[in-house]
């Protein structure tokens, strides 16, 4: 199951989750974790459906890269109800080199087992990751 670029797996209750946040809409986000003991991509925190993009945020370690996804939804010009299921690379300036790369390194490859991701973004400080960010990707 791993893949020989990265080495990493992809555990099933990765995609499981984001199955459901996608199809059931059961959580509102998902933050992944490369265990390096075990070189698999774990489910480190899930997000009710209620909580924000606040909630989020404040998930993400400040020093230490993740993968997440979230379901954003929003209001068009239109007036339409829509959500965009977001992919976040969050590799911090202050996490450490080898953490940077061995997420770098993994992150096509994970992104891929997750089928139905619509906007990509990289963050490297809370600041490229801001909602207002985000609202104008969505649109």
């Amino acid at each position: 199951m791993a893949n020989s670029a990265s080495g990493m797996a992809v555990s099933d209750e990765c995609k499981l989750k984001f199955l459901e946040l996608k199809a059931k809409r059961n959580h509102r986000f998902i933050v992944f974790k490369i265990n390096e003991e075990n070189q698999q991509v774990k489910v480190e925190t899930l997000g009710s459906p209620q909580a924000s993009y606040d909630d989020f945020t404040k998930s993400l370690p400040p020093n230490e890269c993740r993968y997440a996804v979230f379901d954003f939804e929003f209001t068009t010009d239109e007036n339409c109800q829509k959500s965009k299921i977001f992919f976040f690379a969050w590799a911090p300036d202050t996490s450490k080199v080898r953490n940077k790369m061995l997420y770098a390194s993994s992150k096509d490859r994970f992104k891929r087992e997750l089928d139905g991701i619509q906007v990509e973004l990289q963050a490297t400080d809370p600041s490229e990751m801001s909602l207002d960010i985000v609202k104008g990707r969505a649109l």
